[in-house]
């Protein structure tokens, strides 16, 4: 039973603003009341001042606030949609809510877009695609060597830079990818379907990190 369904357990107000995110998100209002008590443990795994902070996300998926990785950095970016430091209870939903097995393809496309544009100028180029490729190898405890990374970026753009300009623009990066949907296989994670019955692990969203190129 959701809160608002719930009498003098929750202010109007709180059960106002579920219903706001529950209503610009794939989840329904008792999920999104499922995801604040996860929000609430993964906000106090280091600082706990009730926001997630990349120390938090790092705690989070490692169990380490010491190991730094450029996917994180990159996911916090990308939560953080105010971009003030830490991730709040909304950012958290909506951002959430891309992963969802209903949200649209084109979400999904856009946001994956965007963890591989690191300098954030609308493209992506070959040397931000290598320092994904990198990270998401060392999050995932893999190890290639500079020439097979390097052979993965070129094919890469040689199958993407339709333009043949040395970079991937949005417009190339959707068409690329709707030639090869395993890139963004892990953009969907099918607990987020029924948080309701079963907190997810956060930590899941590091599966990302196995995403073939």
């Amino acid at each position: 039973m959701g809160c608002c369904q719930s009498k003098g357990t929750k202010t109007t107000a709180w059960c106002k603003e579920l219903t706001v995110l529950a209503s610009g998100t794939p989840f329904t209002v008792s999920e999104v009341e499922a995801l604040h008590e996860l929000f609430k443990k993964l906000s106090s795994a280091v600082i706990g001042d009730g926001f997630i902070s990349k120390e938090d996300l790092q705690f989070a998926l490692f169990r380490n606030n010491n190991k730094k990785n450029l996917f994180v950095n990159r996911m916090f970016d990308l939560f953080d949609v105010k971009c003030n430091g830490v991730i709040e209870f909304g950012e958290f939903v909506q951002s959430l809510g891309v992963f969802h097995p209903n949200a649209p393809v084109e979400e999904k496309i856009y946001f994956a877009f965007r963890l591989y544009d690191l300098r954030q100028t609308g493209f992506i180029e070959q040397e931000e695609l290598k320092e994904m490729v990198v990270a998401l190898l060392q999050e995932s405890d893999l190890e290639l060597s500079d020439d097979v990374v390097q052979t993965v970026v070129d094919k890469t753009f040689s199958d993407a830079d339709s333009k043949d300009d040395g970079k991937i623009d949005p417009e190339e990066w959707k068409e690329f990818v709707s030639k090869n949907p395993s890139i963004i296989k892990n953009m969907t994670l099918p607990y987020l379907k029924d948080v309701s019955m079963a907190f997810p692990s956060f930590a899941l969203i590091s599966e990302l990190g196995e995403s073939e190129m």
